[in-house]
């Protein structure tokens, strides 16, 4: 469906929430498979010291949600490369939440790191990646965004809706020659699942995550979902009625 990536040697790839976790683990393997790679978060200790090593990677601290701070970051990775062939879009914000522990103050910082943030930088990327005749944009999402699920109030409606937004843009973008990944893990062993106060089942570490995510790039599929023993149980789920739905998720989760 996308153009595989295969070759990472000299790719140039963008990682912006790559201090830790799923971001992290990606550019360490992708820098180790001979990418040019660029990290970005808020912590510029934590970048510095994942390029560190490797004279090909640049670290770009900033505040994901400054749009004229992502926009001097782009200018900055343009002018020096001169293209980019991936951005990840890696960053996210979660807190384990019921209905009556709403917090409008958690809602808007979801909806700011998970969906506003994402949309804003495709807006300025994709009229530099349409001129440069190529490149692909990646949305680490989330199988919370499959269906609502308990705990998820908040988080489950911003991923839904990145769900849906890397959907058209494929639908767009496809056919004028760029790619758009959908990744949507399940339960992944990074500082933001710690918040988790409940067993997480098929539970897996960001290095692993990082190996289907490049697995996926070579496959060039759509959608990277995984681990599949897990997500697929969640893709059958999708399918059944309100009912059944709510029935069995109330069965497993006891909640």
């Amino acid at each position: 469906m996308n153009k595989p990536i295969r070759d990472w040697t000299a790719q140039r790839v963008w990682i912006i929430g790559a201090s830790s976790g799923i971001g992290a683990a990606l550019a360490t393997q992708l820098l180790q498979r001979g990418a040019h790679v660029a990290v970005s978060a808020r912590r510029a200790e934590a970048l510095q010291a994942l390029v560190a090593d490797h004279t090909e990677a640049r670290a770009l601290a900033f505040d994901f949600t400054d749009d004229d701070a992502f926009a001097r970051a782009c200018d900055e990775l343009f002018r020096t490369w001169r293209g980019i062939d991936l951005v990840v879009f890696c960053a996210g914000a979660y807190a384990p939440m019921r209905a009556w522990q709403l917090d409008a103050n958690d809602i808007d910082r979801m909806l700011d790191i998970n969906l506003r943030a994402p949309m804003a930088a495709a807006a300025q990327l994709i009229p530099r990646l349409l001129k440069q005749g190529s490149g692909a944009l990646a949305f680490v999402s989330s199988v919370a965004g499959f269906r609502g699920l308990p705990k998820a109030a908040a988080y489950g409606p911003t991923k839904a809706a990145l769900i849906n937004f890397a959907e058209t843009l494929y639908l767009d973008l496809a056919p004028r020659g760029l790619s758009v990944f959908l990744i949507n893990p399940g339960f992944v062993a990074t500082p933001m699942t710690a918040a988790n106060d409940f067993e997480m089942p098929a539970l897996i570490s960001p290095q692993q995550a990082a190996e289907e995510i490049i697995a996926g790039f070579g496959r060039g599929s759509f959608e990277i979902h995984f681990p599949r023993r897990f997500t697929y149980w969640l893709k059958l789920l999708r399918l059944l009625p309100y009912g059944l739905y709510f029935a069995l998720v109330r069965r497993f989760t006891r909640l």
